[in-house]
Parts: C-alpha cells; sequence; structure tokens
C-alpha cells in the first residue's frame, strides 16, 4: 500500500515546473534552513549535469567526505535521487521528509495567506529538493553536490547557496522559461550563485562544453559579479566505466571542481587535501548509470550497451562514441522515444551504425506509439526488425535472436532506460545499485 509521503509527492505533480524561489526559501525558513547546515556545490547545465555530479560526489568521498548527492530524474525509484556516500534514501526516511516538508509548507502557506499573499504550493521538484537538504542536515554530510533540475537562478536548489559553481554544457532548452539564445540561458544558469555582486562575490564558476563565444560570456557575466573562473583543460589519463570523451570532459570538471573545494574547505574539514591520483584512481570504477552503460556477463563480454540518448544533441554524442570505439560496427537496436522528440533526426543520425531496428514503448502515455516510429523509418527507407511493447520477454527474444557473441544496444528515453534497468538488474552486476529498488512515480523529463 503506498504511503502518506508518496500520495502527498504525486499530488504535486498537477503544478507541474514553476521556476522561482520563493515557496522553497519559505518553507526552508519555517523548517530552520536545513540548506545552511552543510556545504554545497551547484552542479548546472544543459547536459551532462547528472554524471558530473556523480562523479564529483565520488571524487569527494573518495577523500573521506560524507559526501550527499542530488539528482534528477531517477531512472527506477525516487530514492536515486537523494543519497549519502552513495546510499540512496531509506523508504521510512523518504516518507516522513515527505510529511515534513508537507508540514512546513501548510505553515508557510497560512502565514502567508494570513498576511494577505497568495497560498503557497510547492512542486514535486521543491519538495523533493527540501527533503535532500533535510537529509543531508539529519546525516551531517561534510558536502552535498546538487544538480539543478532547470536553469539555474530561479531553480530551487539555488538556496542552498554554494562557493563552486560547475557549468557542464549550454544548448537551446526550455527557451520560454530560460531564454531564447544560449547567451541567455547561460546567464540564466550561472544565476544559481545569485544574481548580485553582493551575492556571487568570491564564488567560483568552472566552466565546461562551451564554445569560445559563450566562454567570453561567461567570462564578462563573471567579471559582474566579481567571481573566479576555472576551465579546466581536457585530460588524456582518465579512464571511466562510461563509454564517450563527453564523459572524459564532465570527468575533468569534477576533478577541477574537487580540488576547489578542498582547497577552500578542506583545512576546516579535517585538513583534507585534494589528491590527484586518488580523484582519478576513483573515477575507474564510477559508472554513471543508464548512460553509454557498458553491462557485462560473467565472462566479461558487453552484452548490453544502455544509453539515455533521449534528444537529438544526446544521439550525436551517442554516435560519436559508437564511431570511436566500435568503428565500423553495427548494432541491434532497441528504440522507443517521446512524442515531443525529434525523431526523424534522430533515427537519421543513428542509421549508420544500426543493422536491425527492435522499435518499442512503454504504457506512459507521452511515448511514440510503435506506428509512429515504423513510419519514421520507413521514410528512410530502414526497415523494422521486431517490435513490441518493452517487457523482460521482448528483451530476452531479441538477445536470442543476436546469440552470445552480439552487444545490444538500447537507447531513447529515459523513461526507456529506466524500464529497462529495472527488467535487467538481477541479470548484470553493474545494475546491482537498483536492486531492492522499486519502480516510482516521476515527474516529465
Amino acid at each position: 500500500m503506498q504511503n502518506a509521503g508518496m500520495e502527498y509527492l504525486e499530488t504535486r505533480l498537477m503544478f507541474g515546473m514553476v521556476p522561482g524561489l520563493t515557496s522553497t526559501r519559505k518553507i526552508c525558513e519555517t523548517l530552520g534552513n536545513p540548506e545552511k547546515k552543510f556545504k554545497s556545490i551547484h552542479v548546472v547545465g544543459t547536459n551532462g549535469k547528472g554524471s558530473t555530479s556523480f562523479y564529483l560526489a565520488g571524487i569527494l568521498q573518495a577523500h573521506g567526505l560524507k559526501a550527499g548527492l542530488y539528482t534528477s530524474p531517477h531512472l527506477v525509484n525516487l530514492r536515486e535521487r537523494i543519497r549519502v556516500n552513495d546510499l540512496p534514501i531509506g523508504d521510512a526516511d523518504l516518507n516522513r521528509l515527505i510529511l515534513k516538508v508537507k508540514e512546513a509548507a501548510e505553515k508557510a502557506s497560512a502565514a502567508e495567506v494570513a498576511a494577505g499573499g497568495t497560498p503557497i504550493e510547492p512542486t514535486f521538484f521543491e519538495v523533493l529538493t527540501i527533503v535532500a537538504f533535510l537529509y543531508y542536515a539529519e546525516q551531517g554530510v561534510d558536502v552535498a553536490v546538487l544538480e539543478a533540475g532547470m536553469g539555474g537562478r530561479l531553480d530551487s536548489t539555488a538556496v542552498a547557496d554554494g562557493r563552486i559553481a560547475v557549468v557542464t554544457s549550454i544548448g537551446l532548452e526550455h527557451t520560454e522559461v530560460l531564454g531564447a539564445t544560449e547567451s541567455a540561458i547561460l546567464k540564466e544558469k550561472m544565476g544559481v550563485v545569485g544574481v548580485t555582486r553582493a551575492a556571487a562575490i568570491g564564488k567560483v564558476f568552472v566552466l565546461g562544453g562551451l564554445s569560445e563565444d559563450l566562454l567570453d560570456v561567461a567570462r564578462e557575466i563573471s567579471a559582474k559579479l566579481m567571481t573566479a573562473v576555472a576551465v579546466p583543460i581536457i585530460r588524456n589519463d582518465i579512464e571511466l566505466p562510461n563509454l564517450g570523451q563527453h564523459y572524459v570532459e564532465n570527468a575533468c570538471l569534477s576533478l577541477v571542481a574537487a580540488k576547489l573545494f578542498l582547497a577552500d574547505c578542506g583545512t576546516s574539514l579535517g585538513g583534507v587535501a585534494y589528491d590527484d591520483s586518488l580523484a582519478v584512481g576513483c573515477l575507474r570504477n564510477r559508472s554513471w548509470a543508464g548512460r553509454m552503460q557498458k553491462l557485462m556477463d560473467a565472462q566479461g563480454n558487453v552484452r548490453v550497451i544502455l544509453d539515455g540518448a533521449h534528444n537529438s544533441h544526446a544521439v550525436f554524442r551517442l554516435v560519436q562514441t559508437l564511431a570511436k570505439y566500435y568503428p565500423g560496427k553495427k548494432f541491434h537496436c532497441v528504440f522507443g522515444a517521446l512524442k515531443d522528440k525529434d525523431v526523424g533526426v534522430m533515427l537519421k543520425l543513428m542509421a549508420p551504425y544500426v543493422s536491425h531496428w527492435h522499435i518499442t514503448k512503454t504504457p506512459y502515455p507521452r511515448f511514440r506509439e510503435l506506428s509512429d516510429l515504423r513510419g519514421e523509418l520507413a521514410g528512410l527507407g530502414l526497415n523494422v526488425a521486431s517490435e513490441g511493447e518493452l517487457s523482460r520477454e521482448y528483451i530476452d527474444a531479441v538477445m536470442n535472436e543476436i546469440g552470445n557473441a552480439e552487444t545490444l544496444l538500447i537507447t531513447g528515453s529515459l523513461y526507456m532506460i529506466g524500464t529497462s534497468i529495472e527488467l535487467l538488474k538481477n541479470d548484470f552486476d553493474g545494475l546491482a545499485f537498483f536492486r531492492g529498488l522499486t519502480p516510482t512515480t516521476n515527474e516529465h523529463r
């Protein structure tokens, strides 16, 4: 039976995404400002936020710090989003803290209405962000790595007010909220440290994935705010379980952010100094789930590659990676996508790397119908090898068809990747984190 916390959280879905800090701040004030009881590092950007945050938390943990990690969306279960030293928040704590946020929101709302203001109705993301703040404060973390949901300046994670902000990349997204140009979106995301000189002075931006033009814009913004800027070099000594140069780039951002954080805070945390060999070593075994992730059998053969390439930019990165690591190879590919994605572009980019298309969908209503995918493929002169709703039986049928010697590529919507992980988690040690987690609701991705 579903608990009261989850029932309340699901009522928050109706409020969608509402940029702004007012609700989060008022609820946090009611709770005694838990976000001020630990140090924070912000991670903002269009793509690469999750892996950068995951790598950074791991590096800090390897240095002996108790590290919180807040990411979104989750792949299988909400508990993934809120971790301490790689362990997800427990069911009981999640339920208890959601209800604590609910009580605080109702108290803050009543006070606001009594003063002639409007009621406070926190969104799904705001509730979980405040739950994370409460949990990290209770757990006594040394640092929390906070991945922003959308934007930066008006993202609820910004109330934590960290001294270091990592910018992973910039692309056109949520233009109706963040701005119509990449420069405007960059400014919005850099606002995570504050938009006034008084709020931002002395803080540091670690910048990656930006064109030279955008780097110039970032430096201008930073100069006005009197913040420092670090632009990491891309190292050639980084080894990661996740395939792809973009993950190397994200790891380099994480290394520099960790070094800056420990230089700034290491003394107050017991004299912890940055150790590059320790940091690079921990990355060798740190696999960010569902993103160019290799799933290997007991003999060490790569049976499945999972990649949540859910838009054309991500697919471009995917095919770059396939061309580098598997030159000339074509894959059997299980593919599914949401209705609002540019599927034609995605399929066209992938076509040179796919020998057989296996199209699928989940029951989620935003998924493209199989007939739509079939039509898109036909328009490109491509044939469908098989089709069916995503299930263990469907994956098994495809894997039996390709045999033990081949690797299956599963890509497309993150919803589909999450479902695939749920179906395969007991078969591959690389998915062991998800054992014991049961699927839970998600806000729109």
